[in-house]
């Protein structure tokens, strides 16, 4: 081997050397931007399983969605996102609810329901929504522009959600409050628990406005507002799931 090659190898086994792959580097966006940072979920993340959590007749005869809408002080003329919009129950009954003079913006992150409710919204005409394919970790939705937001039955589903609520945060209208509809349960099971709810809101800078039990609606109701600054990515500290007691079921907090 000459000493020229002998040189560069030694040089390449150097660099190599300062590299450690068990870091994570910066990951660039389309726009070939380093994204920020965030702490990952201490919790297990539930499968998407289907786009419908039931049937809309049976959630009719329940009055689910008239009875959130309700709750969550959604009237004519408010600008609304419906987040993992699935098949649209919620989305075709804001729309109604908002009337002509407000806006539905339906997201969901699979491209292949995304369409189908696309269609859903052509075929019955309603002129005042869009539809949206959103990312696991950002609804990417315009900023200053809803009333409200809401997550129905999937927040458990959210992989990222220190990076989802802070990309979330600044779509919000002042005033504007996030509407979290969940079962209290495991996230596992498809389900969160409250107290877990509140802790990952409140990391990223929200507060919770209130909360209720909706047996209705297959569990609970929760509604966030921004408060105060939105944290720097690096200094939003993650919330700690306790280690279940052997005695604890899967399913032994559920109350819905």
């Amino acid at each position: 081997m000459s000493t020229e090659m002998r040189r560069a190898l030694s040089l390449a086994l150097l660099m190599l050397a300062g590299c450690d792959a068990t870091q994570p580097g910066p990951v660039a966006n389309a726009h070939g931007e380093d994204k920020p940072v965030f702490p990952r979920a201490d919790r297990p993340v539930a499968t998407i399983v289907s786009a419908r959590w039931s049937t809309e007749e049976a959630r009719d005869r329940l009055n689910e969605a008239e009875l959130v809408m309700d709750k969550a002080g959604i009237a004519p003329g408010m600008t609304v996102a419906d987040i993992g919009a699935g098949e649209g129950y919620y989305t075709i009954r804001m729309a109604q609810r908002v009337g002509p003079d407000g806006r539905v913006l339906a997201e969901d992150i699979i491209p292949q329901i995304r369409d189908a409710l696309a269609q859903r919204v052509a075929r019955e005409r309603l002129d005042n929504v869009s539809v949206r394919l959103g990312e696991p970790d950002d609804a990417k939705l315009p900023a200053n522009s809803f009333d409200r937001v809401l997550m129905v039955h999937m927040y458990h589903e959210i992989a990222e959600p220190y990076a989802f609520l802070w990309n979330l945060r600044p779509s919000l209208r002042p005033g504007g409050r996030v509407v979290v509809v969940d079962a209290d349960r495991a996230t596992r099971n498809h389900g969160t628990p409250p107290a877990l709810l509140k802790c990952e809101f409140e990391a990223v800078g929200y507060k919770l406005v209130e909360l209720q039990r909706m047996p209705s609606a297959g569990g609970y109701i929760a509604m966030f507002t921004p408060a105060g600054p939105r944290p720097e990515p690096k200094d939003i500290v993650p919330c700690r799931v306790p280690a279940p007691t052997p005695s604890a079921t899967p399913t032994g907090t559920h109350k819905g």
